[in-house]
């Protein structure tokens, strides 16, 4: 079975603060943020809502885009959540299901 890796957006509203990160276990990874185990900004900052995620099967590759959402301007962060999630919508609950 191969590996599938994600980079994630989280935010903590609409339009509201943003994280990027990167995971093996996007389920796992996502408990931990809402449980105050992920990242401190995340918690800080009560950013837990997940509204864009991408697979991935090469590791490298899932950084590099990290990375590089990273050093996008917020407009464009934004302008990839919309794309995808126009609602804006916890996309946590279609994880498990």
């Amino acid at each position: 079975m191969n590996q599938t890796y994600h980079v994630y957006i989280l935010a903590s509203a609409r339009n509201g603060t943003l994280y990027t990160g990167v995971t093996g276990d996007l389920a796992q990874r996502m408990w931990q943020h809402r449980n105050g185990k992920g990242a401190k900004f995340a918690s800080k900052y009560g950013v837990h809502r997940l509204v864009h995620a991408e697979a991935f099967t090469n590791v490298n590759d899932a950084i590099a885009r990290e990375k590089a959402i990273k050093k996008w301007r917020r407009a464009w962060k934004l302008e990839l959540i919309e794309r995808g999630n126009p609602q804006w919508l916890d996309l946590y609950d279609r994880l498990n299901g």
